[in-house]
């Protein structure tokens, strides 16, 4: 991802796309390798299948790329960043 600071002009343009899809509440999209997403509450097989359509539906071209959905827990992306 870049950092907040840094112009993303893709992700604006996919910004300003969204209500022309269909896509309303949106209020900013950065374009990088991944999109993480926090889940408020637990991350049950429920909520697993609402992302993973939303990845198939939105965040992915899936004609051109392939994804996963993953689940990292709040103390491994923490270290992660270190």
């Amino acid at each position: 991802m870049l950092k907040p600071e840094i112009l993303d002009p893709q992700g604006q343009a996919v910004q300003r796309a969204l209500p022309r899809l269909g896509f309303e509440g949106i209020s900013d999209v950065r374009q990088g390798k991944r999109f993480e997403l926090e889940v408020d509450g637990p991350v049950d097989e429920a909520a697993l299948a609402r992302i993973h359509d939303l990845a198939e539906s939105f965040l992915a071209n899936t004609v051109i790329e392939d994804f996963t959905v993953r689940v990292e827990s709040e103390e491994a992306v923490a270290e992660a960043a270190k």
